[in-house]
């Protein structure tokens, strides 16, 4: 239920203000920068490729694709949230 919750309300910070929902979900990246560029040029841009962007990001929260989703720069989103593993020695 909670992650419904969060989802709601991504969706509603992101009808009023599209790149801070895009922020919430990717950091400060690429896609945050492109949406921000898309808004200023018009509102509609704006919101498709924020919802886009939240549309895979909870995507890929339900399972691990391995293929990238086109047009998304953010490994955050490419992954759904879920941290890369990283295995190594320590020094």
């Amino acid at each position: 239920m909670a992650g419904t919750a969060s989802m709601l309300c991504l969706i509603l910070i992101t009808i009023f203000i599209p790149p801070l929902g895009v922020f919430l979900i990717s950091g400060c990246s690429v896609d945050f920068l492109i949406n921000i560029l898309l808004t200023i040029l018009g509102y509609l841009p704006g919101h498709i490729h924020a919802f886009y962007l939240e549309y895979v990001y909870y995507k890929n929260q339900q399972a691990m694709v391995a293929e990238p989703a086109p047009g998304v720069y953010s490994d955050r989103i490419q992954r759904g949230g879920q941290r890369q593993q990283t295995y190594g020695t320590i020094s």
